[in-house]
């Protein structure tokens, strides 16, 4: 059961499943959106709960207005209770 609750992604999958440009996940990566939970090789592996949690306030904020580095600060700040 908590192998179904740290289940991994890749960026492509990320891409695909949530239909989120290549580029922007690596982008969001580089801004600490997206921590990297391990690598395999070439791959970079993400926590799936995490990413859509993520994914999801980044856009509410993104909808509301907020620009990517007021997006990153309030990630950053909270990132305990995140």
């Amino acid at each position: 059961m908590a192998e179904k609750m740290n289940h991994l992604v890749t960026a492509k999958d990320i891409s695909r499943k949530y239909k989120v440009p290549y580029p922007t996940i690596n982008h969001y990566t580089d801004l600490g959106f997206l921590p990297i939970v391990k690598r395999d090789g070439n791959k970079r592996m993400y926590n799936d709960k995490q990413v859509r949690n993520r994914l999801s306030l980044i856009s509410k904020m993104m909808n509301e207005g907020y620009p990517l580095r007021l997006i990153r600060r309030k990630i950053v700040t909270n990132e305990g209770r995140l």
